[in-house]
């Protein structure tokens, strides 16, 4: 038997009031809050002074969600009707008759408004969804190459690509090249119009010369897909982590070597990197050397012979 699924393109009644009550006890910013939801915090600021009557059901869905609370909990709960005192029953039963019909003609011209409205309504926007990939290590002033997946199930609408890089790591190359960077605040955005089918962003970031090893620089990341009320926001998933150590990014299990598997992942690498410029002939280099070491003061690594590698302790 087929599982019904929820409506979510009814719009329902939020009571503003609450929903403020709500976010300033959970202490909350209007800022997260969007963010959740994929609106602008206009928009939040909108809900909670009432100024916006009715919403789409999936954007309370979402708020709910960002809010931790139940739908039911914002919604606008409706006023008690008075009791009616009971009186004489009607002499003349022709008035109700037409009053009734009436009523019956009222709600059918509502009904045909309502469904025609409906079928005015925008299709839900493009479904998009992307994944990041990330090396496990990045060295303290070294670019390190990354990529964000894109997985797109309709080409009809464009979206926004944005990055939010870790404090004082900087993008140096990217392609597309970024629609708006803000490198002291570490973000960046890509503006892919509609009938752009590309699978992936690409982009080179050069690790702050002064993070300390053994730190993690931590990615975020989120496509937004859609315009007003009818605007998504899906965060970017996989890899959000890149140690710093003195590592060289193709060096998958940081042994200061780079071994033949390695390689042919790194080329692989550099093959979906295209549009930006990984230097080929140093890995080529440190390939052949057998053996690497981080040289801190100049911020690159300096190939080692396999002899000039420090013995390892012998076990006891």
């Amino acid at each position: 038997m087929s599982r019904k699924l929820p409506d979510t393109s009814a719009s329902v009644c939020l009571d503003g009031t609450i929903l403020k009550q709500i976010r300033e006890e959970k202490r909350l910013t209007q800022l997260y809050v969007s963010k959740v939801v994929g609106v602008t915090t206009d928009t939040i600021s909108r809900w909670e002074n009432n100024r916006y009557p009715s919403m789409r059901r999936d954007n309370a869905l979402k708020l709910a969600e960002a809010l931790e609370v139940e739908l039911a909990e914002l919604l606008r709960k409706p006023e008690p009707e008075p009791e009616a005192e009971p009186g004489p029953a009607p002499r003349n039963w022709l008035p109700m008759f037409f009053a009734g019909g009436i009523m019956a003609l009222l709600l059918l011209i509502l009904v045909v408004v309502l469904l025609r409205q409906q079928e005015r309504q925008p299709p839900p926007p493009a479904s998009i969804t992307a994944e990041r990939v990330l090396p496990r290590f990045a060295a303290p002033g070294f670019a390190i190459p990354v990529q964000v997946r894109l997985t797109q199930r309709s080409g009809e609408g464009g979206y926004i690509l944005r990055e939010y890089l870790p404090k004082g790591w900087k993008l140096l190359q990217s392609n597309p090249p970024a629609s708006s960077l803000d490198n002291d605040n570490g973000m960046v955005r890509w503006i892919v119009k509609a009938g752009d089918s590309r699978e992936s962003v690409v982009y080179l970031v050069e690790v702050d010369r002064a993070a300390k090893p053994g730190s993690v620089g931590i990615f975020q990341g989120e496509v937004v897909a859609g315009s007003g009320e009818s605007q998504a926001a899906v965060p970017v998933q996989g890899e959000g982590r890149a140690a710093v150590a003195p590592f060289l990014w193709a060096d998958l299990n940081g042994d200061a070597r780079i071994d033949d598997g390695e390689m042919l992942q790194a080329s692989y690498t550099v093959d979906e990197m295209a549009g930006v410029h990984i230097d080929w002939l140093e890995l080529e280099r440190l390939w052949n050397a057998g053996g690497y070491r981080w040289d801190e003061g100049k911020s690159r690594f300096v190939p080692v012979k396999p002899l000039e590698t420090p013995p390892s302790t012998p076990r006891r």
